[in-house]
């Protein structure tokens, strides 16, 4: 007796699809990768992909945009699991985001080379999310500086953005351990300086 594909395997399956194809789009770029090297890297045929995607413009809209909703997803929950404390929020949403930035390199990387291949619908749709995130991170900040102006504290949210996302540039890998701590350092560093003039 044979059995279907469970809506497990099937989202398995497309989440197999999706990682080599951010892998192999940030390696090579989105028009440097085909259908048939997806597939091969999943053990399946390039006809085979169209299945679960109706191209590789969908896989880069469903990276790009899924990215965005996990992180303000994560970010929300976050804030209702400090339940009001600023400090351990922003330490919480630094921990969050150094997670992304070491597990997902290959999409930060798509994000900067590829963003503006999406349809208008899903790049809007990216930054409405990116600056929803944004704000998240804004709120916390300010309970913590509040003497700091809201552009100076904009500014540093995107600069410690920019830190976190400095990843898939790294070099040498100092180890999981280690870059993580160098990060939280420098990221809470980098906040802590805000007050530092006052």
């Amino acid at each position: 007796m044979t059995t279907s594909p469970t809506r497990t395997d099937a989202t398995t399956r497309r989440e197999q699809i999706l990682k080599e194809a951010a892998r192999l789009f940030a390696e090579r770029g989105f028009h440097g990768v085909g259908v048939d090297e997806i597939g091969a890297a999943v053990g399946i045929s390039g006809p085979g992909l169209y299945r679960h995607f109706p191209g590789k413009d969908a896989m880069l809209a469903e990276l790009l945009v899924g990215i965005s909703e996990r992180l303000l997803d994560g970010g929300r929950l976050r804030v209702a699991e400090a339940a009001g404390d600023p400090r351990a929020l922003l330490g919480s949403l630094i921990d969050g985001h150094i997670d992304f930035a070491l597990d997902d390199r290959p999409l930060i990387t798509l994000h900067d080379r590829e963003l503006d291949r999406l349809k208008d619908e899903d790049r809007k749709r990216v930054r409405r999310l990116q600056r929803e995130y944004v704000e998240l991170w804004v709120t916390v900040v300010r309970e913590l500086h509040p003497a700091t102006p809201e552009t100076d504290t904009r500014a540093a949210v995107h600069a410690v953005f920019g830190l976190l996302n400095s990843t898939p540039h790294l070099g040498t890998p100092l180890g999981r351990e280690a870059t993580e701590r160098l990060l939280r350092d420098l990221a809470h560093g980098a906040f802590g300086a805000l007050g530092a003039g006052a």
